[in-house]
């Protein structure tokens, strides 16, 4: 199974340090908001005008005391089903 076949509801885990690239609204450009390895769970996937054979994956992922923050979206290569697989760059 690969990314791209998952659904609402499924779990994921953050391949690497996921930062503010300054596209969140209201939002601190350069923050950590995922680091690698933390759980998520995906509660909306779409696409973007610009790539429109590209999804994109909203993440709600937890925080030290497993409560979901604000959804964060990623691509394909953000995620990764399986913790043992998450490299940190």
């Amino acid at each position: 199974m690969k990314i791209e076949d998952l659904d609402l509801g499924d779990v994921v885990y953050a391949a690497t340090t996921i930062i503010d690239d300054g596209s969140i609204p209201n939002g601190l450009e350069g923050e950590i908001l995922a680091e690698a390895g933390t759980r998520g769970v995906i509660t909306m996937i779409g696409h973007i005008e610009e790539e429109p054979n590209r999804s994109i994956f909203l993440v709600r992922f937890e925080d030290k005391d497993m409560n979901l923050g604000n959804p964060v979206g990623c691509w394909v290569e953000d995620l990764v089903m399986d913790p043992k697989l998450v490299y940190d760059c």
